[in-house]
């Protein structure tokens, strides 16, 4: 059924790499979000009314959440099409985000106003009565919400959406929030014990956990995230497929959005190599970035000595050194210094965030055990702090 709607409504659904399939894909959830909430809150709202129930009410709230925060979501992916403009270069593509930010505070605001009701019935319950109505639009609504749920995830998936995947998430949990309220009103009708301001309750720890958790992972891609193990690898693996490449550090990767990627990295040339030939390969290199992946690089290229022996010996020495501390450390723009009495090692590490150490302790140990190879040897190291996936 996602898939007829999916081309009933998205022209080329397929092409999901299009920033405008990408936006086309947020609306169609916004709208599908919008009429199915909406009719879930109408439906328990008069429920809850006729049958006194706190508990049906609160879980009509949460609709009427969901059903504000649909809106938000499609407002958020309409303006996050925005081309850019001169206040904001980079584009208006972190508006998916911010959308998802509002979501999650009013989610998690009501949850505290429902959680206060919820305590005032269970200390002064009032009488409740369910018919057999309440039961069936309360299973009509767990299977709207277990189709929405599956809807949102596959949009989210299709298009690396954390926005709608987060939204899946939500629906999942209305599943577990509708079912204790149906379990609840079951109960209360078999055994008259009012079981409604606890299942209200429950519902209202369950809206400020979400919002938490919501506002924990539309926080991050804000704050600036790592990017995946499968990009870098991607990335790396293309650029050293490049003649003329020989190696490749300090990659950073910025997302400001669906097709909004910016990245950089130093990459490493032969010292020998005529400039004007290297430069022409990190050319085509950017562009083609850019025409296949949709990718804006910018590279700048590290020199390398690769035809002196007595270099690459010292290179080789002191790369088996850093692999004896720790394989997670890698050595890059190595080059040496030569001098009457001594040689320089002028060398940076990329050390991941996970590998706990203090930066000058190591780089001290380094420099000890190079001069035990070799005491007219001295090191000059500089420490880069990297992404456990981004180490390479």
């Amino acid at each position: 059924m996602t898939t007829l709607i999916l081309r009933l409504f998205i022209k080329n659904y397929q092409d999901v790499s299009n920033p405008q399939v990408h936006v086309r894909y947020g609306k169609l959830a916004g709208l599908v979000g919008i009429a199915t909430n909406f009719l879930l809150f109408l439906s328990k709202l008069l429920i809850g009314i006729f049958f006194h129930s706190v508990s049906i009410l609160a879980d009509a709230v949460n609709n009427l959440m969901d059903f504000a925060s649909s809106i938000i979501t499609m407002v958020g992916f309409k303006l996050s099409e925005k081309p850019a403009d001169e206040e904001h270069p980079f584009g208006h593509a972190r508006m998916e985000y911010i959308s998802g930010l509002i979501i999650s505070f009013i989610i998690a605001i009501l949850g505290f106003q429902l959680a206060q009701t919820s305590i005032e019935k269970i200390l002064a319950p009032e009488e409740s009565t369910f018919g057999l109505l309440t039961i069936l639009i309360l299973i009509g609504a767990i299977c709207v919400k277990l189709w929405q749920g599956l809807f949102y995830h596959k949009l989210g998936k299709a298009i690396d959406s954390p926005t709608l995947e987060a939204a899946a998430t939500d629906s999942r949990g209305d599943v577990v929030a509708t079912g204790a309220v149906l379990l609840g009103t079951v109960i209360t009708a078999l055994t008259g014990f009012n079981l409604d301001g606890y299942m209200g309750l429950a519902v209202a720890v369950y809206l400020i956990v979400s919002g938490i958790r919501l506002l924990i992972s539309t926080a991050d891609p804000l704050l600036g995230m790592a990017p995946s193990r499968e990009l870098t690898q991607k990335i790396t693996e293309k650029i050293l497929s490049y003649d003329g490449i020989i190696g490749m550090h300090d990659l950073m990767v910025h997302s400001y959005g669906a097709g909004q990627c910016f990245a950089c990295v130093h990459c490493e040339v032969p010292a020998s190599e005529d400039i004007m030939v290297s430069h022409d390969i990190v050319d085509n290199i950017e562009h083609d970035f850019k025409r296949e992946l949709n990718i804006q690089l910018v590279i700048h290229m590290d020199p390398i000595v690769t035809d002196d022996a007595v270099t690459n010996a010292l290179r080789e020495m002191t790369k088996d050194i850093v692999r004896g501390i720790s394989d997670a450390i890698t050595v890059h723009d190595f080059r040496v210094v030569k001098g009457p009495t001594h040689s320089n090692l002028i060398f940076d590490i990329a050390v991941p965030f996970s590998y706990h150490c203090d930066e000058n302790t190591l780089a001290e140990e380094i420099s000890k055990r190079v001069q035990a190879k070799d005491p007219s040897l001295r090191t000059v190291i500089t420490v880069d702090r990297v992404p456990a996936s981004g180490a390479i």
